[in-house]
């Protein structure tokens, strides 16, 4: 990861929030303040320094003092206080009545040898007894009054960052230290990066297409499901380029005042022009650049229009020859505004798609640098198990095989790890089988070997990879299926046995239990699904023939949209619909239950060994057909292959490479078949 090696400039700071509301208790404050001061005032006048400590005599003892020689020296005072020194040296004080001070008090101190000193009274406090007073008087209104003003100055400070930061952009600067991933961090997508290696090459050697009077790319836009890596790519373009690098997200210039947004783009293009030749990359920047309302729309939103205006503005305000190249990406193009997709804004598109087996056995590897690898793990299998999976998910499912390990007490990633992770990621937690009653264990056993079976006996089908009757997640079952490759069209056999296929389980408890159950529930939704997209959008009913009704558009890439508000046809059209959805359904049970009804031997064998195995593997069954797995095809054909009817085992022919991985559901290929 690289470091910001310096700071952002003082700019690029976030905003601070505004200031919360003064505490209540600031306002006794000052009410304090005054109590205080009238309580110093009234107490502190009778202070007085206590100087050493004396000896306070009564007038009968100084005087036994003085006939016993032990007064050194007195002080008289005018109003009869007196005070002196010892023998020993201690100081004492006393009061001498002044109607016996006369005369015969002098007299006898002098034959006593006493120095006698005569003063005023003194009349008002010393220097350091006053200053003393003024400071306990006057300290607690100053330490008041200061604490005051620095709560005000504090609130003030904050209001000011609040409304002075509100127009910079908060971008984040990769500038002294040059990002130092390159494209050989980026594993697979050989495509995107030779298309979008055009951008480095103008970067460094611009001259190059200014001779020949051509224009690098202003902007290029980054298309594709999450967690491909498009972030990624972008830091592999200036890691590549040498140059420095400002991301931003495409949520943060938007905000609740009008303007603010706009302001916050000036800012980036202004520090992109101090900076050229640089990348400036916006992520999701379908929070910034979305489509713009009609004129007279009751819906608007006048930030994001103003922001993606002045966006508009900044790109076509800058020449090629400043060396700024504008980075973008999202996953939904489809919102975005159609005067941000022209020419001479972002003029290139690049798609980064899920990637295939290749780069995801690549993108494993480097998931896996880190982490130790037992001798048994092909990451090839694993990427063949893993059909539809992004970068992010592969990132996840290596993560998740390393916490398998760790909860066993092991170092060493081993291929059960990884199985144990898909199925973690792709139907949840497993439970043990003891939470079924007897008769469900059984029934959930004759459901899945019903599936198995099916798919194991369709020529067309996916190859089956493992069956088990562990309940994980919602279901209490799963039959896994395994494509041998990477399937971009689909035939019109391929559907209707994976038709028959998801209606395995039902059809195998009409054959062995005589009557359905609730188990097949999910099975028979997904089946009514694909039989409805078979008859409205892929024109396979010949009662309707070559039309399409599409059901919704895509709202996101990876993910279908809600269907349409209103049908395209009329209602003898849907009725039709509706007749040939259920004669695909009927069809498919049908020959379900035919294949069961020839093999019931096999389907109540493999029933009875997921009961005393609760997990078997493909091997176990095309054992019972005394049939040989398939295999997957040699490396690079891309061209899913028809297979061929079950046949015996060719008598020296090895079984020990059996795909046991699963085609995951949620990632684009069938799902696993549940009860």
């Amino acid at each position: 990861m690289t470091k910001q090696a310096q700071p952002p400039p003082t700019g690029n700071r976030p905003a601070p929030t505004a200031p919360p509301p003064p505490p209540a208790w600031r306002h006794w404050l000052w009410p304090l303040a005054v109590l205080l001061a009238v309580g110093l005032w009234a107490v502190v006048p009778g202070i007085q320094p206590t100087g050493t400590q004396k000896v306070s005599l009564t007038y009968s003892t100084f005087l036994a003092d003085v006939d016993a020689g032990k007064v050194k020296s007195v002080t008289i005072e005018a109003d009869g206080k007196a005070n002196g020194t010892l023998t020993s040296g201690r100081p004492f004080t006393t009061v001498v009545p002044v109607q016996l001070a006369g005369d015969q008090l002098l007299g006898r101190l002098e034959t006593r040898h006493v120095e006698i000193t005569a003063s005023q009274p003194s009349t008002s406090p010393s220097t350091g007894s006053q200053i003393l007073s003024w400071i306990v008087l006057l300290g607690p209104i100053v330490l008041i009054v200061w604490f005051w003003r620095r709560l005000s100055k504090s609130g003030a400070a904050q209001m000011t960052g609040a409304l002075g930061g509100v127009g910079k952009s908060r971008v984040k600067v990769f500038d002294a230290e040059r990002p130092e991933t390159t494209f050989a961090d980026v594993a697979g997508y050989e495509g995107a990066k030779s298309e979008i290696a055009e951008v480095v090459d103008f970067l460094r050697r611009p001259e190059r297409y200014r001779r020949a009077g051509a224009m690098a790319p202003r902007g290029v836009l980054m298309v594709g499901p999450p967690g491909t890596g498009k972030t990624l790519l972008a830091r592999a373009v200036a890691g590549e380029a040498e140059v420095p690098f400002l991301s931003v997200v495409g949520s943060s210039f938007v905000e609740m005042f009008v303007g603010v947004g706009a302001a916050r783009v000036r800012d980036l293009f202004a520090e992109a022009r101090k900076r050229a030749p640089v990348i400036v990359f916006v992520d999701e920047i379908d929070a910034l650049g979305g489509r713009r309302g009609a004129a007279g729309a009751v819906v608007s939103n006048d930030e994001r229009e103003q922001t993606l205006n002045q966006l508009l503005a900044e790109m076509d305000g800058f020449e090629a020859a400043e060396g700024i190249v504008v980075l973008a990406a999202t996953n939904r193009p489809e919102v975005l505004d159609p005067a941000l997709l022209r020419p001479g804004r972002f003029d290139r598109q690049v798609t980064i798609p899920l990637p295939t087996l290749t780069e995801r056995a690549a993108i494993l590897a480097v998931h896996c640098q880190d982490k130790r690898l037992r001798e048994d793990v092909d990451l090839e299998k694993v990427a063949r198990g893993t059909p539809g999976f992004s970068g992010a998910d592969l990132a996840n499912l290596a993560n998740e095989a390393a916490i398998v390990a760790v909860r066993e007490d092991r170092e060493e990633l081993t291929d059960s790890d990884f199985d144990t992770a898909r199925d973690r990621i792709l139907l949840g937690r497993r439970e043990g089988s003891n939470v079924l009653l007897p008769a469900e264990k059984e029934a959930v056993a004759v459901h899945e070997a019903g599936h198995a079976l099916v798919a194991a006996l369709s020529p067309s089908a996916d190859p089956v990879a493992k069956v088990t009757i562990l309940p994980a997640g919602q279901a209490l079952g799963a039959t896994e299926q395994l494509p041998l490759v990477e399937r971009h069209l689909y035939g019109e056999d391929y559907l209707t046995q994976s038709l028959a296929v998801r209606l395995g389980g039902r059809a195998a408890e009409l054959v062995v239990l005589g009557q359905g159950s609730t188990g097949a529930a999910n099975d028979l939704a997904s089946a009514t699904e694909l039989a409805t997209k078979m008859v409205r959008e892929f024109g396979l009913s010949p009662a309707l023939g070559p039309v399409g009704y599409p059901q919704g558009g895509s709202v996101f890439l990876g993910a279908g949209g809600t269907a349409m508000s209103s049908r395209p046809f009329a209602e003898a059209t849907q009725a039709a619909v509706d007749g040939e959805v259920a004669r695909l359904l009927r069809e498919a049970e049908h020959q379900a239950t035919d294949l069961l009804t020839r093999h019931r031997t096999q389907l109540e064998e493999l029933a009875r060994l997921l009961l005393r195995h609760e997990t078997v593997d493909a091997a176990v069954v095309y054992g019972l057909l005394d049939a040989e797995p398939p295999l997957a095809p040699p490396v690079g054909d891309t061209i899913a292959p028809r297979r061929v009817a079950v046949t015996k085992k060719p008598a020296a022919h090895r079984t020990d490479h059996v795909p046991a991985t699963p085609g995951p559901g949620r990632k684009g290929t069938p799902p696993p078949s549940e009860p």
